[in-house]
């Protein structure tokens, strides 16, 4: 069989990877028409805005979308049409961690992908090649086809491929324009090889042919798993040992330079902070450890499960710090959290450690003022509601405010927690927060963002997640 030849492309799925990853598509490959489908009608609305208010802020975004939008690039509420028009499609939904049943908190959500997969079934009448996308568990790929297979047409054929995204959210442009590797899964069959073909020349539009890794089906889909696991457990040492430096009076910052200077390691993903969040870490973490724990590897699941450990009782440690500096009580007191994303240059607030430490702070009884840059307010207010389940969100809102500006939120506070490294609130104007504030003024940096010298000079107090007092 000779390659497919790769004309229109559907994506089901207008999130945070289906929407990137589509749009740089189009904008490479402009002789392919690029759907991508979603049922969320207002983010749909979004994406197809004349004012180009985009549901998700990554920087570079907007120009990629400016630039292929109606051209090749388009965006539809039209699953079923997106569908039955494409060669093939990408599955880019949604797969949170089990709040219920077998597997709940450990394993992945797989009803999207399920409802995905059989849609493509019912509607497809010609053959497709089918990429999951979302970040699943290993050997998802056999449901699909066990779907695809029970439920399709006579004469159609569907062959599965695994495509994992490697993104960083706040590069992710970056990430899709100039990719470390492209990776490709497929079944070890000529069908299989064919799709796996296809699906490789359509990166190859601007992915160096070196950087395209083909592999088997069942190692590109666990590949994903272990990327994201190794990295945060890269983050969770770092942020071990910044406790240790706390007690020693070491400083973070140059035990990781020092170790990062070790080319068997080098230095990335060894800045302590606060915590990692976002979509993928800790999710792909628990779905390795629900994966051991499905094979009897006790000991196995064990070793994963100490890195998201460790993640939360880096969060619960500085919030404790907190309360302890502040005089054993927050009770009352008005505290400034800058920062509602889990990291800068996203507006993404899944598994943010500011969630925990506003929700640590409210167990305490503070008061609370939140600014962020990117995030929404009505997004803020959804994540406190889920993080506090059992208090009325009238009576979160007795005790949070969000502001407009960082000065806002900063003023008439006791404390201000530095909770997301936005470049902005390295220029903010100190002189200006510490006049405002009550006395003492203290300031807690969790992402080794400011100059801790400088501001003592104004008048802070400040404590530095991994740097201890002694000298």
């Amino acid at each position: 069989m000779a390659p497919i030849e790769v004309k229109k492309i559907c994506c089901i799925g207008a999130g945070y990877v289906g929407g990137p990853t589509c749009a740089v598509i189009a904008l490479k490959c402009p002789q392919i028409q690029v759907t991508i489908v979603d049922l969320n009608q207002a983010r749909v609305d979004a994406w197809n805005s004349e004012d180009y208010n985009l549901p998700i802020y990554e920087p570079g975004l907007l120009e990629v979308v400016k630039e292929a939008r109606g051209r090749n690039l388009f965006f539809s509420t039209d699953v079923d049409k997106g569908i039955r028009e494409a060669d093939l499609i990408f599955v880019s939904v949604n797969t949170p961690t089990k709040k219920s049943g077998v597997g709940a908190g450990f394993a992945a959500d797989l009803n999207y992908v399920e409802l995905a997969t059989r849609r493509i079934a019912a509607i497809a009448t010609s053959n497709k090649i089918v990429v999951e996308k979302s970040t699943v568990p290993c050997r998802t790929a056999e449901s699909m086809r066990t779907i695809l297979e029970a439920n399709s047409k006579p004469g159609t054929r569907f062959d599965i491929l695994s495509n994992p995204e490697f993104l960083a959210e706040g590069t992710a442009i970056d990430d899709l324009f100039s990719p470390d590797r492209v990776l490709i899964g497929s079944l070890q069959t000529p069908e299989g090889k064919d799709a796996c073909a296809a699906l490789s020349s359509v990166y190859a539009n601007w992915v160096p042919r070196e950087r395209i890794l083909t592999v088997g089906l069942w190692s590109s889909e666990l590949s994903k798993l272990a990327a994201n696991a190794m990295l945060a457990q890269r983050i969770s040492s770092i942020n071990a040992l910044s406790a240790i430096c706390e007690a020693t009076g070491a400083n973070i910052d140059e035990v990781a330079h020092a170790v990062g200077k070790d080319t068997r390691m080098g230095p990335k993903f060894l800045r302590a902070s606060v915590g990692f969040g976002g979509s993928c870490f800790q999710k792909d973490i628990l779905n390795l450890v629900y994966l051991s724990e499905s094979l009897h590897l006790p000991e196995v699941a064990a070793y994963w499960r100490q890195v998201v450990e460790m993640n939360e009782y880096q969060k619960r440690r500085f919030s404790k710090r907190v309360v302890d500096t502040l005089f054993n009580t927050i009770t009352g007191k008005r505290i400034a959290v800058l920062g509602f994303a889990f990291k800068a240059d996203t507006g993404d607030t899944r598994e943010s450690a500011s969630i925990t430490l506003i929700r640590d702070f409210l167990s305490e009884r503070a008061r609370v003022a939140i600014y962020d840059p990117k995030v929404e307010e009505s997004q803020i207010w959804i994540d406190l509601q889920e993080a506090l389940p059992t208090t009325p969100l009238e009576q979160i809102k007795k005790s949070v405010t969000i502001y407009k500006s960082a000065l806002e939120a900063c003023e008439a506070a006791e404390a201000v927690v530095i909770a997301t490294e936005w470049k902005e609130f390295q220029q903010i104007d100190w002189n200006t927060v510490y006049e405002k504030m009550s006395k003492p003024a203290f300031v807690f940096d969790g992402r080794l963002l400011v100059n801790a010298d400088a501001l003592r000079q104004i008048g802070f107090r400040v404590t530095t997640i991994g740097r201890g007092e002694r000298l």
